[in-house]
């Protein structure tokens, strides 16, 4: 039976972007029995999965980590984090641990530590496939081996249960590999009795912190409080206020359908929720339903696909920017039969992409017909190769052609404005996720690994 409301500190939305630490101390002030935060995402690409590496700078992750840590000490309250180390692979949560440890001795803290791993050997993934346990997710097909060697590391995205046991055994400080931001969010308040339905929901809602209040950048960080009918929310910052608006439409962050929910183990159905206010900073939501439903897990791996050299160039010449679409479809042409009667065969299976910033550089469309030309554009050639070697030496096969490309045929070849000499920029390898696929388990702890660091045991020692 659920005691009082269950209160946790979502101190930011992602663990390096600023914890304020005045409002990790206004939320222990108000109750709050646990801290929780993710502390990455795939928003940012593969690179940080394949290589093991973290998108955030060790120093913010250590400033927020410390806060937390000391906080979570003083008010004997846990510290829960997850997808460590911005991709939440094994290197990712080693590299999270040591930050940890060096903060631990500078002030002097003695944590319980758990390290929840959720990366996956290749050989059991294989197995399981064979056995139809793993399906696709649109737009890719059914999984085989090739794909998972081609893969460099392989997570599961874990659910709540593996957070919940370790809390269960004592945990002071939980980092976690790759999870679902809600689970991580959830599990305190499922280990002490909360109902699914609440819990989740405000899981989900707290998941970026501040973003589900009405000024999303004042402040970084919310309290929820979970009781047996809902959940409160409310901003930490005192300049920052909630109003129903804002936390429902939080729903739709990542997540095409705004009632329905898919988590491990689940569906969060907020179908049925009401959103009220309290007063002029909080909000109070109930009716969210938890559908359980078999237990499955995410799987996402990441792995290169070829290497890249770049070049930029710069164009104000009117004629050009008069006709932007045509100029890019013959010089491409022009750049394709450089490099096929320079190169040849020996090319191997490459891609030349230019990229026009200012005109349509991110969406890849044309603009309507009759769209004003822009005052420039930046112009960067992108070469693809199986080598480094090779995509340097397409992106040389066309240096002479793209810095001095005429639109009309017999005209005197212009200079475009380049940014660099040497003009070709080693990108090095092209990362990319190779995986977009489910795996049913009976266990939802079948495919987590934990390990424990007690600093109280050795310092006994």
């Amino acid at each position: 039976m659920l005691e009082g409301p269950i209160k946790i500190i979502v101190p930011c939305g992602s663990l390096g972007a600023g914890v304020h630490e005045d409002e990790v101390r206004r939320g222990l002030e108000m109750g709050a029995h646990a801290i929780a935060t993710d502390a990455g995402s795939t928003d940012s690409g593969a690179a940080y999965l394949a290589l093991g590496v973290s998108k955030n700078n060790r120093a913010s992750v250590k400033r927020d980590l410390a806060i937390l840590m000391k906080a979570g000490a003083e008010a004997g309250i846990p510290v829960i984090v997850g997808t460590s180390g911005q991709a939440g692979g094994d290197k990712n949560v080693d590299w999270t641990r040591d930050i940890a440890l060096e903060i631990a001795g500078e002030l002097g803290l003695k944590p319980k530590i758990a390290l929840l791993y959720s990366e996956q050997d290749k050989a059991a993934l294989k197995a399981r496939n064979a056995a139809g346990a793993i399906r696709p997710l649109a737009p890719l097909g059914p999984l085989d081996d090739a794909t998972i060697d081609a893969c460099d590391h392989i997570v599961a995205v874990l659910g709540a249960e593996p957070y919940v046991a370790a809390l269960e055994a004592g945990a002071d400080l939980i980092l976690g590999g790759r999870t679902t931001d809600t689970a991580v969010l959830s599990s305190f308040a499922l280990l002490k009795g909360a109902p699914w339905g609440p819990a989740w929901h405000a899981a989900k809602i707290a998941e970026c912190g501040s973003q589900c209040a009405v000024y999303r950048t004042k402040g970084a960080g919310v309290l929820i409080s979970i009781d047996a009918e809902g959940f409160e929310v409310e901003p930490l910052s005192l300049e920052n206020r909630c109003d129903p608006h804002s936390v429902s439409a939080h729903m739709l962050y990542e997540n095409a359908n705004p009632f329905l929910l898919t988590e491990p183990g689940g569906v969060l159905d907020v179908t049925a929720a009401r959103y009220a206010a309290l007063d002029d900073r909080r909000v109070r939501v109930t009716g969210s339903v938890w559908d359980e439903k078999p237990y499955t897990l995410k799987l996402e791996g990441a792995g290169s696909g070829g290497f890249q050299t770049l070049m930029l160039i710069g164009i104000q010449d009117p004629e050009v920017l008069s006709r932007l679409d045509e100029f890019h479809d013959k010089m491409l042409a022009a750049l394709n039969h450089r490099v096929q009667t320079t190169i040849g065969e020996a090319a191997g299976d490459y891609n030349i992409s230019l990229r026009l910033y200012g005109w349509n550089a991110v969406s890849g469309d044309r603009p309507p017909e009759g769209t004003p030309a822009p005052r420039e554009v930046g112009v960067m050639f992108v070469a693809t190769a199986a080598t480094q070697e090779m995509a340097t030496q397409i992106a040389k096969a066309c240096n002479a052609w793209f810095f001095h490309f005429p639109i009309v045929e017999d005209d005197e070849l212009p200079s475009y404005g380049f940014a660099f000499t040497p003009a070709d920029i080693e990108r090095g390898a092209v990362y990319e996720f190779k995986l977009n696929h489910v795996i049913a388990i009976d266990d939802p702890m079948a495919l987590a690994r934990t390990t424990w660091i007690d600093l109280t045991k050795k310092e006994a020692a």
